[in-house]
């Protein structure tokens, strides 16, 4: 997983509330055995209406997605976070998310952002034209109009997003701590090594 200390660029300004997971990724993607190309079935409803914001060229490459309170509701389809990241995003801010989409972004590295709904109303109104700042370490949201914004997060969320941590990565970081249990193990129970021969 890629470490996350500070997101800055342009946000794509969707504030869409409710969006569930079916509009993030539909599930006719869901038969892929792999995440890329996800990117592209990212929001396909969304993407037939005219003059969508995802195929505008001035957010094209936008790593910050601002959306509408209760993002990520419905199913608890990973798909959809593997999807945000195949387009670039590493953060999604919003007034509130679904706790499962929540819990699948954050094991696939994408900083989710819980702001009041007046902030993310500002943000959207300067995503319009100009780009946002998140510091993970310092847990805030700025803008180029002296804009700042706190945040909470769990310290075990940031600090695994700050590493780049994510479950696999956590275990193999105590490889010494289990190879000297298991060494332990095998001294004490002997017949436990020779069962496993």
């Amino acid at each position: 997983m890629t470490p996350i200390k500070h997101v800055a660029g342009r946000a794509i300004p969707f504030g869409r509330k409710n969006v569930d997971t079916d509009v993030i990724i539909p599930s006719h993607y869901l038969k892929t055995i792999t995440r890329e190309g996800l990117g592209k079935g990212a929001f396909e409803t969304i993407r037939r209406e005219p003059g969508n914001i995802f195929d505008t060229p001035e957010y094209a490459g936008a790593p910050i997605l601002i959306a509408g309170d209760n993002f990520g509701c419905g199913s608890s389809r990973e798909h959809a976070a593997w999807a945000l990241l195949d387009m670039g995003l590493t953060c999604v801010i919003a007034p509130s998310f679904s706790d499962i989409f929540s819990g699948n972004a954050f094991k696939n590295g994408i900083l989710t952002v819980v702001l009041p709904q007046e902030a993310v109303d500002r943000l959207i109104e300067v995503a319009q034209t100009d780009p946002i700042d998140i510091d993970l370490e310092t847990q805030t949201v700025t803008t180029p109009f002296q804009d700042r914004f706190t945040f909470e997060i769990d310290p075990f969320r940031k600090a695994c997003l700050l590493d780049g941590l994510d479950e696999v990565g956590l275990t193999l970081a105590q490889g010494d701590i289990i190879s000297a249990h298991e060494a332990g193990l095998r001294a004490q129970l002997p017949f436990l090594a020779s069962a496993n021969a």
